[in-house]
């Protein structure tokens, strides 16, 4: 494939695969020469106009066609966003990986999944580990974020130093007990540091971002206050810190925790493998076992949090859950904050328990999530440490990387030294001066059950159509040679009308399609193919002159 990307030998060349103008999908590469260092492999959650769509992915082919030049993959953290689309990842592009140890647990488990785990090469890094390649070395250094083993990452080049912060707030107080690496940052900005891509998550809130002690103290106040009934704590799986402040408050309340849904069950054995968290084996039972136990000394920790249907909470909600029905005394306790795209499922989810009788906590006024992003006086922060010649914000929507460009000229970054880009756009930068060397493909990949790929825009345009107003099957039989018509029309609806009680509209319907393939059979341009539009057509118009909408038509022609 040819691109639109000019690199020159003196020139190292940042860009984005996905995670600019999105919360989601991040991944950026970092080349030099010969040389492409990749942090991170996220995946995006779907929105809603995404029918029937998984996940979404970038668009690899760049890295693929450049493979030979691609060094590493290094990852910041354990965030789906930013590891959950590894597998695919190394199916085009199977490079060594170099993560954290909950990432790197994580990322085993996805592996293993899919049969790949002894196919690929994994390394655990961990704060002031350096990478040594022929031209470019990485360096990782601490941050804070929602879970265990978060790091930013430097990649010292030739012409200078380009930072990626990874998600990042300034915790003070974390309960991982991993406190940011303040002197790090400050010696490699004291160095110099030629390009900052930056988290722009939170750019539009003017605060410091509350610390995960302050939620630790909500919770267990949130439990001295159940005095009755189960409590069932939702939370990301991938988010250690909260199951640690759950389990650790069900275990100071006499509580025993049995955990509900694949990833939270792999979540448990891997933070109780790394010691982020502490359950005695006597505090932990069985699913089948919860029957046994007093609704007032048990935890479920289940997934869900995001109103997943196939999760657990969801299905406790549906009453479709094999194990737990719900009660009228149960509490559920959300500790998380919907993700763009979540919010009416999660929304769903809290209406069908609350119907169910159980007292749901959540939102701000509980005091039981706070956000793993750092606000605006965190950002200013981060660019005073390290003191970037450049800035680019990355992991945020367009009015994110725009503000955060902003809070970077208050810092004294001039603004042309700022650059607010997209995907697949090529930066690139000889040490004095930067510039915009090209673009290649940065458009989204669509994940649609085992399919990568093979769901365009096309078939998404076709599946919102028959969502919004449904599908009308047209069938007959005709003899092209002689011109007729043997069986049919007929119509059958799927979506559109009901058809005991459209009658009327379905037999004028099938007349307008018997005038319209009378009309081109007899005509010169009368092969099968023109038929079929041309009932697409006069079809349509009759169906939105009658009823103002627009159904998928799809005539079904069988010649003999």
């Amino acid at each position: 494939m040819t691109y639109s990307v000019d690199i020159k030998p003196n020139e190292v060349a940042v860009y984005a695969l996905g995670g600019l103008g999105e919360i989601g999908k991040n991944t950026y590469g970092i080349e030099y020469q010969n040389e492409i260092i990749v942090v991170d492999a996220g995946i995006k959650f779907p929105e809603d106009e995404l029918l029937g769509i998984d996940y979404v992915i970038p668009d690899y082919t760049y890295l693929v066609d450049n493979i030979d030049r691609v060094k590493a993959l290094v990852i910041t953290h354990g965030h789906e966003d930013h590891i959950g689309a590894i597998a695919y990842f190394l199916q085009a592009v199977n490079v060594p990986v170099y993560a954290g140890p909950l990432a790197m647990a994580l990322i085993k488990n996805k592996l293993e999944e899919k049969q790949m785990l002894n196919r690929v090469e994994l390394h655990e890094i961990t704060d002031g580990s350096v990478l040594e390649f022929d031209q470019l070395s990485v360096e990782f250094f601490r941050t804070t974020h929602s879970i265990p083993d978060v790091f930013g990452v430097a990649v010292h080049t030739p012409v200078g130093t380009i930072v990626e912060t990874g998600d990042f707030k300034f915790d003070l107080t974390p309960t991982t007990k991993q406190p940011p690496n303040l002197w790090s940052m400050s010696r490699i900005g004291e160095n110099g540091v030629l390009l900052m891509m930056s988290d722009s998550t939170n750019a539009e809130r003017p605060e410091w971002t509350k610390s995960e002690a302050w939620v630790a103290k909500s919770v267990n106040h949130i439990f001295d206050k159940i005095q009755h009934g189960r409590i069932i704590f939702a939370t990301f799986a991938s988010n250690m810190n909260r199951v640690r402040m759950a389990t650790d408050a069900a275990i100071a309340h006499g509580r025993k925790i049995a955990v509900f849904g694949r990833s939270m069950e792999s979540a448990v054995t891997n933070g109780r493998a790394l010691g982020y968290l502490n359950i005695p084996d006597d505090m932990l039972v069985e699913q089948s076992e919860i029957k046994h136990i007093p609704d007032d000394e048990l935890l479920i920790l289940s997934t869900g949090s995001q109103g997943e249907p196939m999760a657990a909470l969801a299905r406790i909600a549906e009453g479709t859950h094999k194990q737990i029905r719900l009660k009228p005394k149960d509490n559920v306790i959300f500790s998380s904050s919907p993700i763009p795209g979540n919010t009416a499922s999660v929304n769903a989810v809290i209406n069908k328990l609350q119907e169910g009788g159980a007292n749901v906590i959540y939102g701000k006024v509980n005091n039981i999530h706070t956000s793993g992003h750092g606000g605006q006086e965190e950002e200013k922060l981060m660019i005073a440490l390290l003191k970037p010649k450049f800035f680019m914000p990355v992991h945020g929507e367009y009015r994110m990387l725009k503000v955060h460009a902003s809070l970077a000229h208050e810092l004294e970054v001039p603004e042309d030294h700022t650059f607010i880009l997209e995907n697949g756009d090529v930066l690139a930068l000889d040490g004095e001066n930067a510039r915009v060397a090209g673009h290649f493909p940065g458009d989204d990949t669509y994940i649609d059950g085992s399919g990568i790929g093979d769901i365009g825009s096309v078939v998404l345009h076709d599946r919102q159509k028959l969502s919004q107003d449904g599908l009308v099957v047209v069938t007959a039989t005709i003899d092209l040679k002689k011109k007729e018509i043997l069986s049919g029309p007929d119509i059958l609806s799927r979506g559109f009308v009901y058809m005991r009680e459209s009658g009327e509209l379905i037999n004028e319907g099938r007349r307008v399609i018997f005038s319209t393939m009378r009309r081109v059979m007899n005509s010169s341009n009368n092969s099968e193919s023109d038929i079929r539009q041309a009932v697409i057509d006069d079809l349509s118009r009759f169906l939105f002159k009658e009823t103002a909408r627009k159904p998928m038509i799809m005539p079904m022609l069988i010649l003999v």
